[in-house]
């Protein structure tokens, strides 16, 4: 090879060598800022573990008393424990939301020490291979006209198969870091949209306890913080949901037609997804214990749903995709009585499924909802003896959102209701 050809390729050779040396030195700057954002992130994921402890133990204490209160201070006393859950779940949230902008943060980072060390490599690497065509382009003949002896060529053919390799290791290295940079930016994606979720997560949990604190201001207010008054108020909400009951009852013996049983899909087949993260039964479906002992609120049909422990504010998801049949609350037309705050959603598969009794729903009548959205968030509105979700499964040609004028409260009310025989299937055939 030409003494000036191949000086030329050492020459670039070095340039590589020395960039490279910087984007080490650079390199390394950065990964001080990285290491520092990574333990930031871990002391905050010590402070989430440390929130969830102590909210799994609230949990607990709510659980242990998820019965309907007895008495004003035990109503009272429930309502506040339900507000310091909620309170606990908000800052669980903003950790969260600061874990995901720590992460967006340490991936910035990665992410462009990635892209300036590809573009240098590009550079570099599109510089070298075309010095070593311009070399390559030399005849033999001119290559060992060009040296002093034998040796000299054949060392020079040596270095530049050296070179040829450590071209080959690079380009490999360059697939390397495109690989890992995409996978970073997927993560960074990921992050993002988690990060927006949080957000709106944060935004609900504070309008919970709004709606925790507008609770405890009403019974207050209603009781005018006297035991006897709340007595009476359990009581006549008592009287007047066995009055409601019993008239859903008299319209749904009206019912003549029966579903067709053929179009359901078959028990155990598994197509609805649980509602909740954390499943706890507390009631099943039909003619259960409590059921039996209550036959006037359930119109001496049993349970048309099975109900799940989930304290004020837990998060219900979507059992399958579909669209959103109807949503509607019952308190603004007779408070204490029925689903209170309800959502049914039509599935592809001839079921459709009722979440009852929320806090606060996040879903709108003709949306459409993928399997896992998030529907609402559990709540004791309505009829129930403490917070829970009330879910119920439906065959879809027998269940309707009507408008229901009842008896009982002089007012109109729109709810879900049974509009052919046997409609009312057991959630846990489907799940």
């Amino acid at each position: 090879m030409p003494p000036k050809k191949f000086n030329k390729i050492l020459a670039v050779f070095l340039a590589v060598f020395v960039s490279a040396s910087f984007s080490f030195y650079n390199f390394t700057a950065e990964a001080a800022l990285v290491d520092e954002l990574r333990q930031k992130i871990k002391d905050n994921s010590s402070e989430i573990e440390k929130i969830q402890k102590e909210i799994e133990q609230i949990q607990k204490d709510l659980q242990s008393n998820a019965k309907e209160a007895a008495s004003l201070k035990e109503k009272i006393n429930s309502l506040e424990k339900a507000k310091k859950k909620l309170v606990a779940d908000i800052s669980l949230t903003q950790k969260q939301i600061k874990a995901a902008e720590l992460n967006i943060e340490k991936l910035g980072f990665e992410i462009n020490s990635k892209e300036e060390d590809i573009a240098g490599k590009k550079e570099s690497l599109g510089e070298f291979i075309r010095t070593m065509n311009e070399s390559e382009s030399a005849t033999i003949m001119e290559i060992t006209l060009a040296e002093d002896n034998f040796s000299d060529f054949f060392g020079n053919l040596q270095r530049l198969n050296d070179f040829k390799r450590e071209i080959n290791d690079s380009l490999e290295r360059l697939k390397n870091l495109k690989q890992g940079l995409e996978s970073q930016k997927k993560e960074e994606e990921s992050q993002k949209k988690n990060m927006e979720r949080l957000k709106g997560q944060y935004q609900d949990q504070k309008k919970l306890v709004e709606i925790n604190q507008s609770n405890t201001d009403k019974v207050l207010k209603e009781t005018k913080n006297k035991e006897t008054n709340y007595k009476k108020l359990l009581a006549d909400r008592l009287a007047k949901q066995k009055a409601f009951e019993e008239e859903i009852r008299e319209l749904e013996d009206q019912i003549k037609l029966a579903i067709d049983k053929n179009a359901l899909p078959p028990a155990g087949s598994g197509v609805l997804k649980w509602p909740l993260d954390k499943i706890r039964i507390t009631q099943y479906f039909g003619n259960t214990e409590f059921a039996l002992a209550n036959a006037s609120l359930y119109n001496g049909g049993g349970h048309n749903g099975v109900d799940f422990a989930a304290a004020i504010g837990t998060p219900l998801k979507a059992a399958r995709s579909g669209v959103v049949e109807g949503v509607g609350n019952t308190d603004e037309a007779c408070y204490g009585v029925s689903y209170g705050k309800w959502v049914l959603i039509r599935h592809d598969n001839n079921l459709s499924t009722l979440y009852a009794h929320l806090s606060l729903i996040k879903v709108s009548k003709g949306q459409q909802v993928d399997v896992g959205q998030l529907v609402g968030y559990s709540g004791d509105t309505g009829y129930a003896t403490g917070p829970h979700l009330h879910f119920g499964v439906f065959a879809t040609e027998g269940i309707a959102v009507q408008s229901y004028k009842s008896k009982v409260c002089g007012t109109n009310m729109i709810l879900p209701v049974k509009t052919k025989k046997d409609a009312y299937l057991n959630p846990l055939n489907y799940l």
